[in-house]
Formats: C-alpha cells, structure tokens, sequence
C-alpha cells in the first residue's frame, strides 16, 4: 500500500531497513533456533533476561548472542529496559509464538533463502534459475518427494497451513452433490483424500498427481485403511495433450492451479471439460491476491509469487481471482457458486457450459 505522506526521514529508514533484510531475517533465524525469544519471554515476569543468564543459557558467547541482540533490538524484535535486561516486544512475540508466522519462517529459511538468490536470472529467463539450490529438476514438483527430510517438512506444512483449515468447510460442499467418485488432482500427501473417506463410507477417491507425490499419497491412504476406496492415476500436466479417465462426480482442485502458468491452467481445465458431463461438478480452492481482507495477507501472497517464480517453475504465481474467472469461461466451464472459505480462500463450483 502506498503510503502517501510518509516522512522522508521514515522512508529512508524503511530503504535502510529493506537494504538490510537477510540480515534482520537471520539474525530473526538464529535468536529462535538458539531458543533466546523464548528464554527472554519466559524471564518477564523477572523483569526480562540479561545479556549473561543469555548467553549461558545457550552456551554461546556474550559477543556472538550480544551482536545479534543489538540488531534485534534496533528492528524492534526485543526492548531492553531499565535494569538493561531484555524484553519481547509484540513484533518478537509473534515472530517466535505466531503459527503462521513460523511457518513462513521456516519456509523462507529452509525452502527459499538460497534460491531466492536467483531471482533476478528466473525472471529475465521465464525459468525457476534458483531450484539447481535444492536438486536438478525441471519443477521443484518433480522433485518434492526427494528433497531433504527438513526442507521437506518445511514445504509441506507451509503447503498445509494454508489449505488444512478450510477442509471441513469444503468437504460440506463437496457432499453436498453425494458424489460417488471424486477425482483429487494434486492430492499432495493425500490428507484430502483421507478425510473425504472418514467423512463418507462410500466414497472412492482417485488421487492424480506426479508419481513420486502419488506413491505416497497412495501410502498413507493404505494405513489409514482406505486403500480399496482410494486409487491413484500418474499425470505430467506439462507433457503434451495430458489427458485424464472418465468416471468422476466430482473434480477436486485445493491450491492446485497456482502452480501452473495461464496457458497451462486453460490446458488442465480443458483437460477436465473433457470428461465432464452436465452434471459433474469442478471445485476450485484458490486464495485469490484481490479477495483478501488484510493487507498482510496480500502482502504474503505476492511474496509467495516470487517462490513459483525462483524455484517451483518459473511461470506460476498467486493469481487475482479475475484471471481465474476468465480462464474458467474460456475453458467451456461457468461459476454455478462464487464462495468464500476461512479468512483467505474463494471456492468456485463450476459446471460445464452448455454451449
């Protein structure tokens, strides 16, 4: 948001504040993985921690725990008061308590720190030049289910954090046609699939998804019990003329189409026209950059961007939902319901188009 009458003095301080962010990132990075924001927040009613009960704690030196404090404490993320010892402040109480604000934290460190600094070569060559930081894959999708243990976790509940809320609210409205069949494309670890299985006895779920995403979908359907009602079918979106089989009521998308450019969510929604009939319902989960209520939720959304950008595959981003409405017209399909789930997201039923 532009902000209009901002002081020159403030400007310059924001630019300052901007020209060092890696810096105030990891030192944010290192203070809670040393666990020193939650010494100093548990030392409040003490009147706040010291410099040397700090340091001790960690078993770091007073220099290397002081360095990062200093700075901490110019940005806003701890105060010291009177008796010189250190206090959270709000912004450093969310930084280490917030459940959102970990998990973007966590998925900006482990995820996207080094190939972000890539940036520059993805967007001047329309490819994800910053993925070579993680392994040699054409998409960082091809390659999810062999990243590190870690950084693996990281994506995944950065993945799940922004679509597990909104599960028992979208489920009601994928009942609400009592489907027999529903296809889940990009059924990641299979969490939706599960849930629709617990939710109706009689359900079957095709999961369509890359192999390596698939093969442990399919798995953790199999120990939850439901591997005679949940299948699997083995699709590459970006291969020429993806096709998919016939047999769904409903088709599921969760935060799918984000991952793709334009051309290729027309190519994906006129994939599924293919097997629709009148009566076949496709869903689409989206957090749309225009349908959110805060600024701060926009603001991580455009961030996202620059993700799909340097590392997933160069040409994908977090849409406004006017594209989306577009694209779906020019796919044969129309919006049957435009609504809105959670805090964040627009579910669009559509139906194929009668003309």
């Amino acid at each position: 948001m532009l902000k209009k009458n901002i002081r020159a003095i403030d400007a310059l301080e924001e630019a300052q504040r901007i020209a060092f962010a890696p810096f105030i990132f990891q030192t944010t990075v290192a203070l809670r993985e040393l666990g020193v924001l939650t010494f100093i927040f548990d030392r409040r009613l003490q009147g706040g921690a010291s410099l040397e009960d700090i340091a001790e704690m960690t078993n770091v030196s007073e220099y290397g725990i002081g360095v990062l404090l200093e700075l901490a404490e110019s940005t806003g993320i701890v105060a010291i008061n009177e008796a010189q010892k250190y206090e959270l402040t709000k912004t450093g109480y969310f930084l280490n308590y917030d459940k959102a604000v970990n998990v973007n934290i966590n998925f900006a460190n482990d995820v996207c720190y080094k190939g972000m600094f890539h940036l520059l070569e993805a967007i001047k060559t329309g490819t994800p030049a910053g993925l070579p930081e993680l392994g040699n894959w054409p998409t960082i999708y091809d390659g999810l289910s062999q990243l590190p243990p870690e950084i693996q976790k990281s994506w995944f509940e950065f993945d799940h954090h922004y679509s597990d809320d909104i599960f028992d609210e979208g489920l009601q409205r994928v009942f609400e046609s009592n489907p027999k069949t529903i296809f889940d494309i990009g059924g990641n670890t299979g969490k939706f699939a599960i849930r629709c299985c617990h939710n109706n006895a009689n359900v079957h779920v095709k999961i369509i998804d890359l192999p390596g995403q698939l093969s442990k979908a399919l798995a953790n359907a199999n120990k939850e019990g439901f591997g005679n009602r949940v299948s699997g079918f083995e699709i590459d979106w970006l291969a020429p003329n993806p096709q998919l089989p016939k047999g769904a009521d409903t088709i599921w998308m969760s935060q799918f189409l984000d991952c793709f450019s334009e051309k290729d969510i027309l190519n994906i929604l006129k994939a599924c026209v293919a097997i629709m009939d009148t009566d076949t319902e496709l869903l689409i989960t989206e957090t749309f950059t225009d349908r959110q209520k805060f600024d701060n939720a926009k603001f991580v959304l455009e961030a996202t961007s620059l993700y799909f950008t340097a590392l997933a595959n160069g040409n994908s981003k977090m849409y406004p939902s006017e594209v989306f409405i577009r694209l779906i017209q020019e796919a044969g399909l129309h919006i049957e319901r435009d609504i809105s789930l959670g805090e964040y997201h627009t579910l669009f039923i559509c139906k194929k188009s009668s003309h």
